[in-house]
């Protein structure tokens, strides 16, 4: 944790331990995007067009088609808020001219700002060898958007879009619980567990929390609640806290980054958790880093208040940032763009819905969990069978192995019964269907059983 206008180090924990981004590397793509715009070299407006690259990338992703168009504009909004690969890529694309060369301009920033452990593959944080940073050089980058883009802030803190129907919160759960929270991105594949670079502002003063290998998308928000709730605790006794230095002085570990895949999806966890887990904090505990990052001066301090009360109600009210495809609209075509992405968002699901039915009517009640992976939602089981290949080495001390409830092994079980009892009836069935028409009207109801089946 760091002051924002200082550098000021707070609190320090493995701070230069080198470390997978995942989608945290999103913000050096708005970061070299917008300063694109700012020096004049794009714009807002520009229009930008989904390549087949763009499209084969793995969610989360908004999934539109190749060829479809989008403004710069509404490309970062559902980049920062869902966690778009596809529009990551988009962006890369038509800033750099290729993945290639948009990573080499963020590999340039990243040197210029000082970020010297982070290396960049590509714009969205896919897992991929050599995608590497540490939570000093994530410090850096966030206080470098604050200083060199206020204008354009606000698209690390959007509280959710509106794409046709479909609302989106904002994956960083600080945003619109945690008071005064104003930044900045989450991230999360399987071997780097939960990421979460946020930020907040109190009566002027602005702090900034990173937070790499939680064990949950909750408990990733809480830990990050703590700092900066220990770092706004003005108890006036900040003078007997040992000083660390500034961020850019923290001194770089020469290490490989941990691959946490095992912990975070490999064991009993049969289905890895995505950058969406809404995974609650059991008991309001802080996770096992906790006492490695308490100073001793911890118990002189106000009594801090709950992870469970500092997250548990919902984001406040606000009003959805729309964003649509195509060129920049306002006024009367805005909201007629709206609704043809609404009348198209109808119309898929319904076509998919029953052709599912008519398929596979006894995995009904599978549907469900299917459904999350083709609305959008990142798949994390694809993820991890590209996962870099690093040998693991010391363990993050807040990244905890998580059982998960084997949720899918069950329902397989359940569609299997269905399956291999219902063909025993037509063959009962069989014998009269044979004879004349007397036993045809008891053939109706085996057909009606076993749609899926055609008859000859």
């Amino acid at each position: 944790m760091v002051e924002a206008d200082t550098g000021k180090v707070l609190q320090a924990d493995n701070a230069t331990y080198p470390w997978y981004p995942a989608s945290v590397t999103k913000m050096m793509t708005a970061y070299v995007t917008l300063k694109a715009v700012k020096d004049g070299r794009i714009t807002l407006e520009q229009s930008l067009t989904v390549s087949p690259v763009a499209a084969s990338q793995l969610p989360s992703k908004m999934g539109f088609r190749p060829g479809t168009q989008v403004t710069v504009e509404n490309a970062l909004a559902m980049m920062m808020v869902k966690s778009a690969n596809d529009m990551a890529v988009v962006l890369a694309e038509g800033v750099g001219g290729s993945v290639d060369g948009f990573s080499a301009q963020m590999n340039q920033t990243a040197q210029r700002l000082g970020m010297t452990q982070t290396s960049y593959v590509n714009p969205n944080g896919l897992p991929a060898d050599g995608q590497i940073t540490s939570a000093r050089d994530l410090a850096i980058l966030a206080r470098a958007i604050i200083r060199d883009l206020p204008e354009y802030e606000y698209f690390y803190h959007i509280p959710s879009i509106r794409f046709g129907r479909r609302v989106t919160n904002n994956f960083n759960k600080l945003i619109g619980r945690y008071p005064g929270a104003d930044g900045f991105k989450t991230g999360f594949i399987c071997a780097s567990g939960y990421n979460l670079v946020g930020s907040a502002t109190r009566n002027g003063k602005r702090l900034i929390a990173v937070v790499l290998g939680s064990s949950s998308g909750q408990a990733r928000a809480v830990r990050a609640a703590q700092l900066l709730e220990r770092g706004f605790a003005n108890t006036g006794l900040s003078w007997l806290r040992p000083s660390l230095g500034t961020v850019d002085n923290l001194a770089p570990i020469d290490a490989s980054p941990p691959n946490l895949r095992d912990e975070m999806c490999g064991g009993k966890r049969k289905r890895p958790a995505s950058d969406e887990d809404a995974e609650t904090f059991a008991n309001g505990a802080s996770s096992s880093g906790e006492a490695a990052l308490t100073f001793f001066t911890a118990g002189l301090q106000a009594p801090l208040a709950k992870p469970s009360e500092l997250l548990a109600a919902g984001p406040a009210t606000s009003e959805p940032m729309v964003v649509y495809t195509g060129p920049k609209k306002t006024g009367p075509a805005l909201i007629a763009a709206v609704a043809v992405d609404e009348q198209k968002q109808a119309e898929r699901p319904r076509g998919k819905k029953k052709s599912r039915i008519a398929a596979k009517k006894p995995d009904a009640a599978t549907e469900p969990k299917a459904e999350a992976n083709v609305a959008g939602k990142k798949d994390p089981g694809k993820e991890a069978a590209s996962e870099p290949k690093a040998k693991p080495a010391a363990r993050h001390a807040s990244a905890k192995p998580e059982a998960a409830p084997k949720v899918a092994e069950k329902p397989v079980a359940a569609a299997d019964k269905p399956v291999s009892a219902k063909p025993a009836k037509p063959k009962a069935a069989a014998k009269p269907a044979a004879k004349p028409a007397p036993k045809s009207s008891e053939a109706k109801p085996a057909d009606q059983k076993t749609a899926a089946t055609p008859r000859s």
